[in-house]
């Protein structure tokens, strides 16, 4: 199978994935290349993404090393047996790598549980208000680079219509649903929406008051996406320089951790309607 040009997060994410299975068996790459009769460079490969693998040679190196948990090793079957491009592969060398993989990550997710500080969640963002955050960009978007983002963005929002949608909590900081992007008329209406999108049977929306406080990373925007496994969950954070995506175990354990705290300090989904339609009053 020759190599790939430049792996997604996802083909990373298995490969690591088979990385972590030998590991945990306490084998060595020259111990695996021995166990299954093949050499270490390939090994190395396919553990960093760089080669693809067939679900069949998952389940066969995962039964060999012991790996003794069935539905972990049913999940990264799947993911090896995933065939086809997806939407996000039509911005392929028109966005950066990780907004694509943000993208790819949302639409394989199980659940999602998001912390946003100082915007609406981009899922679930008006056009007009998403243009204007984008044009706050440094430097500024040229014009077909800006329409390609918007457009980008405004096709992340399909997950939530799709027929086996992510069950979502959205937690929103009171800064985010203040901020006037645009005009007083965009956000108010951006406040509609979201207070429209809060009534679906699969979106959580929950207000983070000024007035609780402090509370845990309040500096920095958190996605979770719940894997088909809990050992594939992964978390995104917002960095300059685009999403950085962490899949560590104790990392994931503290950012759960952060998620509860978080989630206790704000608002119930009733007060926070009624907290959103206050400020849309006032907007």
């Amino acid at each position: 199978m020759p190599p790939r040009k430049a792996p997604t997060a996802r083909q990373r994410r298995l490969g690591s994935e088979l990385r972590k299975i030998r590991e945990h068996a306490g084998l060595t790459l020259v111990d695996a290349a021995a166990l299954l009769s093949t050499d270490r460079t390939s090994i190395s490969n396919t553990e960093s993404g760089r080669f693809g693998v067939s679900g069949e040679r998952v389940r066969t190196w995962a039964g060999l090393y012991g790996c003794p948990d069935e539905s972990y090793v049913d999940a990264l079957v799947r993911m090896a047996e995933e065939r086809g491009k997806g939407w996000w592969d039509d911005y392929r060398d028109q966005l950066s790598a990780g907004a694509l993989d943000l993208a790819e990550l949302e639409h394989h997710a199980r659940a999602l549980r998001a912390v946003q500080i100082m915007h609406i969640p981009g899922l679930l963002q008006t056009e007009e208000y998403a243009h204007a955050v984008f044009q706050e960009a440094v430097p500024p978007l040229n014009g077909a680079t800006l329409r390609r983002r918007l457009s980008h963005r405004l096709r992340r929002r399909d997950v939530l219509d799709r027929p086996d949608p992510p069950q979502c909590t959205f937690l929103i900081h009171e800064a985010a649903l203040r901020m006037t992007f645009g005009s007083r008329k965009v956000a108010q209406a951006q406040l509609g929406y979201l207070l429209k999108q809060s009534e679906r049977d699969n979106v959580t929306v929950r207000v983070i008051p000024f007035d609780v406080g402090g509370f845990p990373n309040a500096g920095s925007s958190t996605l979770y996406a719940h894997g088909e496994v809990p050992q594939l969950d992964t978390v995104q954070t917002d960095t300059p320089h685009g999403p950085a995506f962490l899949d560590a175990e104790t990392r994931l354990a503290n950012y759960r951790a952060v998620l509860d705290r978080t989630q206790e300090k704000s608002l119930s989904p009733r007060k926070s309607r009624d907290f959103i339609q206050q400020i849309a009053q006032g907007a």
